[in-house]
Order: structure tokens, then C-alpha cells, then sequence
């Protein structure tokens, strides 16, 4: 029998088939690799054939040479490679990818190459992250060949995240010709429709409030990032990442946020009702767009609501993403304000700030309805406990949260697509309803975790009672 295997698989096969038995965690990391590789691939393929701008292998390869669309992206993802670094390694890695990037700038100069599009700076960051890897691949061993491997894994995993989102928005404007916007504007009527209310006081507050909301809106991942390097910064002492960190929620809620995408495809209130992102130009101070109301119903957000009506799937554009439900930037900011708990005054106020700053952009911009960011907080609610619960060796009461919460968040989807009409005329028992829904799951979620703490644990252990002599 020995004899047979050795002839169908080397013994190079057999020690990774040996290893991968003895640790599932390393076939459950390989097997994210060839999935993640294989997704990679399709949409590089999808991409292609709608004749779409960026997909996401080719623009990577390209910003080797060509001006990247985020290099303060790229910079970050270093960073974040950087966590397993001493600070010697650091200071050659920053220092060898500032160089390369002005080296390339200058060549750009001599060449007479005005970069038109993107940012003139980030490629030194990618050649430093690929540089990395290389020595990982070729100048380690053993565990610290793994925790490089792990850092540069994060770092590429942020970037490639970035532009899978970019390329997958494409994608769902090309094959979602129906959008389901009256059904989520209606049935915000039970919540007293709150993005009309916030659109309103942006727009009374003039262009310093609208400048500020939108830099917190856009910098969403650097605040990520932020709080992810104070979470590891011990990593390249400790030589080992903690069990839980806020990188493996955000990617994974921008993993399995955006296929909602797909099933209900919604393009907010101000591309729906409104004039689009045009409606706020004469607000903006970075960038101009006009105003284009042509496949909206009507010209109404944010002056004047719409009226309860039995609502019906709607043609839109072939342009604007359908990425609202659920509302994915405040899924993220809610993990931000979770993970930055733990940290000191300053990390916990930032976190409360970019919350509260992001549910008031994402409602106040138009990009979102109401019921969108109840839906958005249940769903990173729902991973947080089940990542938590895998944790600790699949818990069962993480298990049980988990279920509870897919179950709210399945029920919410369901109710907004096919109830919209009943919550809209019965608003004070359908909006309270929503809310309990809410709070029912975040009260889960306090009192699952706080079981959970070293302290709590050790204080439910049973006592030694003294012996009596």
C-alpha cells in the first residue's frame, strides 16, 4: 500500500498533504490564497469583457511604473507591512521606496511626463512591499519567513481589496440594469426618512461642513489603518499577531459586503431622487461635476420626501455603482469604533468621532438610506462575533450570535423588499420594530463579548473554599 502511494504522489507532495493534515490552519490560509487567486483572475476576465477601465491584476502591475491611483494606499499597505519589521528594517524599507519614487519622478521630469490622472508618488511603496516578500521568499526561514509572509500579506491584501471594490462597482452598474430604490426609499418612511433630514443640515452647513464630512467619508481606510498599526504595534516584539484585529473584520466585510450588491441593487437617494454627486458642487472646494437628473424619478432630494406609493424596480444608468445596501462604509466604521475600544482616550474618541462623522455622511451626502445603515451595522455585528467565535474554537455562544444576527440581517433584506408598503403607512410600529432589531443584536453582541474578557472569566471560575481544621 506504502508502495502505491509513493508512486502517485512525490514526497514533496507528501510532506505538503502531512503538513496540511497536521495543520488545518495552513490548508484553510492555502486555500484562501487559491480562492482569493482564482476570484482575482475571474474579474480580470469579467472586466475585459465589459471593456471596463482597471482590472485589478493589470492595474497593479501597472502602478510598478505608471502613476498609481492611490499612493498614499500603497504607502499604508507598507505600513502595514512594516508591523513586522524592527525599526532598522523599517527605516531601509520607507527609505528604499521614497528613493525609487523620487528616482521616478525625476525620470518623469527628464522625460517631460506630467502625471494627469492618480497620485505622482506610491510606486517605490510597491516595489519596497514586493521587496519584502522577496526576502521572505528567499533570506528566511521558519516562523519568520511566516509572520513576514503575513505582514506582506496584509499589506498586498489592502490593496488588492482596494481595487477588487473598485472593479466589482463596475460591475454591478453593467450587469444591474433594475434598481430597487423605491422599495428602500419607502420603507424609510418608518424611520421618518433620515437622509433627507441630514442632506438638509449639510447643506445648511455650508462648504466647511460638507469639506469636513467628506474628507472623514473618503479617508475611511486610513482611519482603518490608523487604528489597526496601534492595535499591532507589538507585533514586531511579540514576533506573533494577536488572535483578533480589526484588518481581518475589514477585509472580510469588504469581502462578503459587496455580493448584497448583487441581490439588491440600490443606488441611493441622490442619484434616485436627486441631481447626483452634481448636488454638491457648489459646495465642494476639491473637485466640480454637474448636477444630471436624467434617469432619476424626480428632482426631489433633499427639499421635498416621496410620496407613500406601492413601489416598482426602476431602470438606471449603466454608471453609478449599486453599493448602498447594506452600507458598507458604515459597516467598516462601525468595526473602526469596535476595535478601537480597547485603545487609550484618544484612540476610543477618534473611533466614537469617525463613526458618528461617517452615518452622517453616508446619510447626510445622499449615498445611503436610513434602513441601509441599520442593515450595515447587523452585518459587521455578525462577523465580528462569528470571526470571535472561530477564535475560540467555534464558541457557542459566538455561534449562536452569529446565527441570530444572520438571521435579523436575512429578515431586514426581506422586509425592505417586500414589506416596504406596510412599513411605510404603519411608521410607529414598523420603525420602532426596526430599531429593536437593532439593539436586540447589539445587546447580543456587548453581553456575548463581555463574557469573554480575562476578567469576567477568571471571576466565574469557582472559588477554593479554606479548609477548616
Amino acid at each position: 500500500m506504502r508502495h502505491k502511494i509513493s508512486q502517485v504522489f512525490s514526497r514533496a507532495d507528501l510532506r505538503i498533504i502531512y503538513s496540511v493534515w497536521r495543520h488545518p490552519r495552513a490548508g484553510l490560509w492555502a486555500a484562501a490564497g487559491v480562492v482569493s487567486l482564482g476570484f482575482l483572475v475571474a474579474l480580470e476576465i469579467v472586466g475585459r469583457h465589459y471593456d471596463l477601465p482597471g482590472p485589478p491584476i493589470t492595474t497593479g502591475l501597472r502602478e510598478f511604473v505608471f502613476p498609481p491611483k492611490s499612493g498614499a494606499l500603497l504607502y499604508a499597505g507598507l505600513a502595514l507591512t512594516a508591523l513586522v519589521l524592527t525599526w532598522r528594517q523599517r527605516f531601509i524599507a520607507f527609505g528604499t521606496a521614497i528613493a525609487i519614487d523620487l528616482v521616478i519622478a525625476a525620470v518623469r521630469w527628464a522625460a517631460g511626463v506630467q502625471v494627469t490622472e492618480g497620485h505622482p508618488f506610491g510606486n517605490g511603496a510597491l516595489w519596497a512591499l514586493m521587496g519584502c516578500a522577496v526576502v521572505a521568499a528567499t533570506r528566511r526561514t521558519g516562523r519568520e519567513r511566516v509572520l513576514l509572509l503575513k505582514g506582506v500579506g496584509l499589506g498586498v491584501l489592502l490593496v488588492a481589496g482596494r481595487k477588487t471594490g473598485d472593479i466589482w462597482l463596475h460591475i454591478t452598474a453593467k450587469t444591474r440594469p433594475m434598481v430597487l430604490d423605491q422599495y428602500v426609499a419607502t420603507a424609510d418612511h418608518a424611520l421618518g426618512n433620515p437622509s433627507w433630514l441630514m442632506g438638509r443640515l449639510v447643506t445648511a452647513s455650508g462648504p466647511i461642513g460638507f469639506t469636513l464630512l467628506d474628507f472623514v467619508y473618503g479617508q475611511l481606510a486610513v482611519a482603518a489603518v490608523l487604528v489597526a498599526l496601534y492595535q499591532l504595534r507589538h507585533v514586531a516584539v511579540e514576533r506573533r499577531f494577536p488572535r483578533h484585529h480589526l484588518v481581518r473584520t475589514f477585509l472580510v466585510i469588504g469581502l462578503l459586503g459587496p455580493a448584497f450588491y448583487m441581490i439588491f441593487p440600490v443606488v441611493g437617494p441622490v442619484f434616485a431622487y436627486g441631481t447626483g454627486a452634481g448636488h454638491w458642487s457648489h459646495l465642494s472646494l476639491w473637485w466640480h461635476t454637474e448636477p444630471d437628473a436624467q434617469w432619476a424619478v424626480a428632482d426631489l432630494w433633499p427639499r421635498t420626501t416621496i410620496q407613500v406609493a406601492a413601489p416598482h424596480p426602476m431602470p438606471f444608468d449603466g454608471l453609478t455603482p449599486r453599493n448602498c445596501m447594506p452600507s458598507l462604509h458604515t459597516a467598516w466604521a462601525t468595526a473602526i469604533f469596535i476595535h478601537s475600544r480597547k485603545g487609550p482616550r484618544g484612540v476610543r474618541w477618534a473611533g466614537t468621532f469617525w463613526l458618528a462623522a461617517t452615518l452622517c455622511a453616508t446619510l447626510g451626502f445622499g449615498y445611503h438610506y436610513g434602513v441601509d445603515l441599520i442593515a450595515g451595522v447587523v452585518f459587521t455585528l455578525t462577523i465580528e462575533a462569528a470571526l470571535r467565535a472561530f477564535d475560540r474554537g467555534w464558541d457557542p455562544a459566538g455561534m449562536r450570535l452569529a446565527a441570530y444576527g444572520a438571521a435579523v440581517f436575512t429578515a431586514l433584506l426581506l422586509s425592505y423588499r417586500f414589506l416596504p408598503l406596510q412599513m411605510a403607512e404603519h411608521p410607529w410600529q414598523a420603525g420602532p420594530l426596526l430599531l429593536l432589531a437593532l439593539l436586540s443584536v447589539i445587546y447580543g453582541y456587548v453581553r456575548t463579548t463581555a463574557q469573554w474578557e480575562p476578567g469576567v472569566a477568571s471571576a466565574r471560575q469557582p472559588q477554593p473554599q479554606p479548609e477548616l481544621v
